[in-house]
């Protein structure tokens, strides 16, 4: 199973978009700082996430949220 989440910084104005194959390894490499795009702005918590059967389609979406259309469509749900 695939995760498309959102994640938003608690020091600073940043979200971030991802899709991983294990949620819980991920969320907590972006809170120790091993990931080179999100480590300036920890910590990070979880926004929103969705789950996917196929690769192709967890893709797909997070492809879409971070488009034009797709950070729209965040800034209203949130």
């Amino acid at each position: 199973m695939y995760t498309v989440y959102v994640l938003k910084s608690m020091t600073g104005k940043k979200s971030y978009v991802g899709m991983t194959n294990d949620f819980e390894r991920r969320f907590s490499e972006h809170n120790a700082g091993k990931s080179t795009h999100t480590k300036r702005f920890i910590p990070w918590e979880l926004l929103h996430n969705e789950y996917f059967t196929e690769r192709a389609e967890a893709r797909k979406r997070e492809v879409y949220l971070k488009s034009s259309a797709g950070r729209k469509f965040l800034r209203n749900l949130f």
